[in-house]
């Protein structure tokens, strides 16, 4: 199992720099819902100081889908101009448009403006054919050659059904579709029919890595979770990949009651890493857009419990 740790010149092939943990950077917003520029530098700041190789944006947990063209490239600017210059962490920019043609325009405005790789979230609305989400997926895959892409199957959001036939014929087809970040329930199976096939392909872990100690076993290069909790899945990365098991197995067990609630619904885990952040100090604001989940007092007391229960590895992060 791959470590976080990198050595200085940046691999030819930037997907290895995708390996242990890898958060999807969440947006602050003010009391009043505007985006607070300055609270996402300092989210930028505070996830590539954990050590972690690769960080994502926007995704689910970035409340992309609430966020205005113009948000969502300042935004992505602010990520780029941390990671450009740099050998050791790679940024991921998601794409996640219906339309293949602006799927593919986005995937290619990304890199150019500095994106390692592309996290594509194939079209879901209406319910597209498997024909056209293969058609969708190589469209991208062709337009931003030879740069990596992750292909995201987030099945739960999206009511997609993607299979390792399709995603091994894919990749046969387009070498840069280099990992899968996969969601399903459980994932363990199809990261491990991935990886088995030919050609191989690396799978990530995602939905807060319920399902961590599984899918590694089942041999996850990594996971990606929400960033405000990122230094207790690094510690649970690093045990299992030093070959203390038992001890990521231990650690894991005190989060699961907390990350298997909040992902009950994706907009409650949202708001809960929201408020973990304020709690740490990170931004000032736990707003979350409307249509939006309310934290009811039992569910702030929760986290105030899991902030207690972690607190040796999620010291204060300062005052915004």
């Amino acid at each position: 199992m791959a470590t976080t740790a990198i050595g200085s010149e940046r691999p030819t092939d930037a997907s290895l720099l995708v390996r242990g943990v890898s958060p999807v950077l969440e947006v602050p917003f003010t009391a009043d819902g505007e985006v607070d520029y300055t609270g996402f530098e300092r989210v930028v700041a505070y996830a590539l100081s954990t050590g972690v190789t690769s960080v994502m944006f926007p995704g689910f947990a970035s409340e992309f889908h609430k966020l205005s063209e113009d948000e969502r490239r300042r935004l992505t600017a602010i990520l780029l101009e941390h990671t450009r210059d740099r050998n050791d962490v790679a940024a991921v920019v998601a794409v996640q448009d219906h339309a293949t043609r602006l799927a593919a325009l986005r995937a290619m405005d990304s890199v150019e403006a500095g994106a390692d790789l592309i996290n594509l979230l194939p079209p879901h609305f209406l319910s597209p054919s498997r024909t056209a989400l293969a058609d969708h997926v190589r469209t991208v895959l062709t337009a931003i050659d030879p740069i990596p892409m992750v292909l995201q199957y987030a099945p739960s959001e999206t009511g997609t059904s993607l299979d390792a036939d399709l995603l091994r014929a894919i990749a046969q087809d387009h070498p840069n579709l280099r990992l899968v970040k996969v969601e399903s329930s459980p994932p363990g199976p199809l990261i491990a029919e991935l990886a088995a096939g030919t050609p191989s392909l690396a799978a990530l872990e995602g939905y807060a890595g319920v399902q961590l100690p599984d899918a590694i076993r089942r041999g996850a290069v990594g996971t990606q979770p929400g960033c405000s909790l990122t230094e207790v899945y690094v510690e649970i990365w690093r045990r299992f990949a030093t070959g203390d098991e038992a001890g990521g197995v231990e650690l894991h067990r005190r989060l699961l009651p907390y990350i298997s609630y909040w992902m009950l619904d994706t907009e409650r885990i949202i708001a809960a890493e929201k408020l973990i952040s304020v709690r740490r100090g990170l931004f000032a604001s736990p707003y979350c857009r409307e249509p939006a989940h309310h934290l009811d007092t039992e569910e702030v007391r929760m986290v105030d419990r899991a902030l207690t229960e972690f607190a040796d590895l999620l010291p204060p992060l300062g005052r915004p």
